[in-house]
């Protein structure tokens, strides 16, 4: 028996391809983008609590109404907007699946979608699988910013939205206030949406200003916004996140989110109301993090590659021109074999393969495991 596949193009993700690399060559993987060490003892405990209360049945298909209220209450606090908790805030297994319940919640046949390359892996397949087209805009190397110019030539009749990811994932760049402008002037008097990824807010370095399409009520009106817990507390295992939307918008979201999960792991979203409660847990966040950049790069001074800037997420890139001249999948896959590293070649984030022999790096680990990795690194 067989059937047309939807997504005829799709095959194993480069994470699993690495992964599986790296467990047969037993190297140091620095690919995957999840933390090594533990997660907060208090929320741990939280969430044995309430099963112990026993909150483990159905939660309500939006989510733990006491969880929506503290998320409602922290955006308020850091972005200085108010949204109804009752209307605009869905929970979901985690940030990925917000995003494609969002583009299945208002895509149809023919529509464009504007997003920007290198690009999170699942963008393209959740457009395409909606049967919509995706038009491709590469950022600009090496510091990937955005070419607002190339945005506008590439927008017809039948833009639908433009996807935005900020801290970025896989290089590490964030927007600005200037983009911010730039995306208020190229979606003035038009139909378009915008799908905002922001499941790394916390994690965004150098006093940087997190730019949240929450704090600008006049983009807020035409977007949906996606978040991770997974992310900001270190427990991506966890697949627990959540969608913001105007009402309008967050109707729809909801049709498809009752017939696809309908609701998530009832424990966590009680244990994450109340933590959700002690603003240090996440707004210490960006500093530890950073001091996990920062000792990556001190560290990676000693090695022959050239890091690139990274001011948010759990990834830092890097050029290996000092090493060698060949493509970057393959020096990656010749990195795991021979150096007992993993990473990820930078060309499996472009549809084309477009190749600046690049390699991300996660950074997001024990001090234990990069010393490891750049000792490994240093002679190779």
């Amino acid at each position: 028996m067989q059937i047309t596949s939807k997504l005829p193009a799709v095959g194993t993700t480069i994470f699993a391809t690495m992964s599986a690399l790296a467990a047969e060559h037993k190297a140091v993987n620095l690919g995957q983008g999840f933390p090594d060490f533990p997660m907060s003892e208090e929320l741990i405990e939280l969430v044995a609590k309430a099963m112990r209360d026993q909150y483990n049945q159905y939660a309500p298909m939006p989510g733990w109404m006491p969880l929506r209220e503290a998320i409602a209450e922290k955006v308020h606090y850091l972005y200085g907007s108010r949204v109804n908790p009752d209307s605009e805030i869905t929970i979901t297994p985690g940030g990925t699946y917000a995003i494609y319940s969002a583009f299945t919640s208002f895509l149809q046949s023919g529509d464009e979608v504007i997003l920007f390359e290198p690009a999170y892996d699942s963008y393209i397949p959740n457009i395409e699988v909606n049967g919509a087209k995706v038009v491709r805009i590469p950022l600009v190397y090496p510091d990937y910013h955005i070419d607002w110019d190339a945005v506008r030539a590439a927008i017809t009749p039948r833009t639908r939205a433009i996807l935005i990811n900020s801290p970025h994932n896989p290089t590490g760049a964030v927007i600005s206030a200037t983009d911010i402008e730039e995306l208020r002037k190229t979606v003035e008097g038009t139909s378009i949406l915008i799908l905002s990824d922001e499941v790394y807010e916390h994690l965004i370095f150098d006093s940087i200003s997190h730019q949240s399409i929450l704090r600008y009520p006049d983009l807020f009106a035409r977007s949906f916004v996606c978040f991770s817990f997974g992310k900001v507390y270190n427990c991506t295992g966890w697949k627990l996140g959540y969608c913001i939307a105007p009402a309008t918008l967050m109707k729809e979201f909801r049709k498809i989110h009752q017939f696809n999960a309908f609701s998530c792991f009832t424990p966590t979203q009680v244990a994450l109301a109340s933590f959700l409660q002690n603003r240090d847990a996440y707004l210490t966040l960006s500093d530890l993090m950073q001091q996990k950049r920062d000792f990556f790069i001190d560290q990676m001074k000693a090695t022959r590659f050239t890091l690139l800037s990274s001011y948010g997420s759990y990834f830092i890139c890097a050029k290996y021109d000092q090493i060698s001249e060949e493509g970057d999948m393959d020096f990656a896959v010749r990195l795991t074999k021979e150096a007992g590293v993993t990473t990820i070649p930078v060309s499996a984030f472009y549809a084309d393969g477009k190749d600046d022999k690049v390699l991300r790096f996660c950074f997001s680990k024990k001090k234990e495991t990069i010393e490891q990795a750049v000792e490994r690194l240093v002679n190779y």
